[in-house]
């Protein structure tokens, strides 16, 4: 019997095996040109231009930045690639992942250590590192909500927890045509690589 195709062909020419994914295959550029197109809330978003991916993964940066100034580069990397894998799998809301089970979350990982690894990071982040970067997600997802999915900010409290920093509140969410997006994303990317 013949096996399904699991691969998908990324712009850069790579042949990237979704079920047993290699290093080798993963290149920035098709991750950040994957998120700028992949949107967040199903795409229901206030706006001009889907709030992508690729943006919530820039936020996420900057808010782990801000809660942790102190911490190496190499985590600024890991926060920015915190959704990488949603290149190519793309980005369910938390309902969809729960009913699709535990398939889901382990193709995420297997994307994730082989991306952690192409970038020279630890295939599974320290413990304390995954749950720093979770509460910067969550942040984000609570000022996605609340400026974006028309949540109001009680109803962002109960989903995501109160965000007590009047700095990270302030932070003004940027809506751009794809393009700016990925670019954005690939230079960040490039920085945080050449600091380490």
């Amino acid at each position: 019997m013949k096996q399904p195709r699991a691969w998908q062909r990324m712009l850069s020419g790579r042949r990237l095996d979704l079920l047993d994914p290699t290093p080798l295959d993963i290149e920035i550029e098709d991750i950040a040109h994957g998120l700028a197109f992949v949107a967040r809330w199903n795409g229901q978003t206030k706006g001009d231009f889907a709030y992508s991916v690729a943006e919530h993964s820039l936020l996420v940066e900057e808010i782990y930045g801000l809660q942790n100034p102190n911490a190496p580069t190499k985590w600024r990397l890991a926060a920015l690639l915190h959704d990488a894998p949603e290149y190519v799998i793309g980005d369910m809301i938390s309902p969809v992942k729960s009913a699709v089970g535990p398939g889901y979350s382990a193709l995420d990982d297997r994307l994730t250590a082989a991306i952690h690894i192409r970038f020279g990071l630890p295939a599974t982040l320290p413990g304390a590192v995954k749950k720093a970067i979770k509460r910067a997600d969550k942040i984000s997802a609570w000022l996605e909500a609340v400026q974006l999915a028309g949540f109001s900010e009680a109803e962002a409290d109960k989903l995501f927890g109160k965000v007590e920093s009047e700095t990270i509140r302030r932070l003004s969410l940027v809506l751009r045509p794809p393009v700016e997006a990925r670019d954005a994303l690939t230079k960040r990317h490039s920085m945080l690589l050449s600091a380490l």
